[in-house]
């Protein structure tokens, strides 16, 4: 007989994938015509929001202190003392707080929707909800995708600002740089289009988590160490898929732009 040139476990994969890129279109058709149950939602937004809060506020503070280590003695060197805040401020806003705050909400929330949708499938629960007429989709997926898309752009701006505050703080208790002249920097330098981008990345990310996560928790088998199995491969695929859409979103954005450090 033939072998397949193609491992069984990433031929698995990519079947689950395409099972995870149609569920995103029911999810837009859905969305678009059918009523959206709203209990679920903000139980969803509950979970993904305020719970994730402190986690996502605590990695940003350390990264902007870090950045900020980084960077100043560097641009104090060169005599760019003016521009250390608005460094930070667009490297946040651009990369930084999009992309990180996905990523902890990969590994939190991503990881507990496979479990918990995944759980659903092999104790037969969603068998259950068909029988019911109550679509999976519906009840269990969409609710998810809103609260990830609300909930992940508004703790991208936290993030930003508490980023900004912990550069702030590293910058002036360690490197004796004025609070106005970091703050100053910052403004002169952050437009409305890196926070518009961030913004949008972040509902980019937070869509794809839900769905990633969602999708490997209904294409579950195995029992529980499907489960297990399928918590573990869905957060690899949302973290592979921020990535991956963060150049592109990246290249798109911010294609051929530089105007923000000219005449400061």
């Amino acid at each position: 007989m033939a072998r397949s040139l193609v491992p069984p476990n990433l031929a698995l994969w990519f079947q689950r994938l395409l099972s995870a890129i149609f569920l995103g279109g029911q999810v837009l058709i859905h969305v678009i015509s059918k009523p959206i149950h709203r209990r679920n939602t903000i139980e969803q937004m509950s979970a993904v929001g305020p719970e994730s809060l402190l986690i996502a506020l605590v990695t940003s503070v350390f990264v902007g202190m870090v950045f900020t280590i980084q960077v100043t003695r560097e641009f104090i060197t060169f005599g760019a003392t003016t521009a250390i805040g608005g460094v930070l401020a667009i490297t946040l806003s651009r990369e930084l707080a999009p992309v990180l705050t996905a990523v902890v909400l990969a590994g939190r929330v991503g990881s507990a929707f496979a479990a918990e949708i995944g759980t659903m499938r092999v104790t037969e629960q969603i068998d259950a909800l068909q029988m019911l007429r109550s679509d999976p989709v519906d009840y269990l997926v969409i609710p998810r995708v809103i609260a990830c898309a609300l909930m992940v752009p508004l703790l991208n701006v936290l993030a930003i600002i508490t980023g900004l505050l912990g550069g702030l703080a590293v910058a002036t208790t360690l490197y004796n740089i004025p609070f106005a002249v970091f703050l100053n920097s910052a403004r002169n330098f952050l437009t409305v289009w890196d926070l518009a981008a961030s913004l949008i990345k972040a509902l980019i990310f937070g869509i794809l988590i839900a769905v990633i996560g969602s999708s490997w928790g209904l294409t579950t088998t195995g029992g529980a160490k499907g489960v297990g199995q399928s918590t573990t491969t869905a957060v690899v695929t949302s973290l592979l898929a921020i990535f991956i859409s963060n150049f592109f979103l990246s290249w798109m954005m911010f294609q051929g732009m530089g105007a923000a450090f000219v005449g400061n």
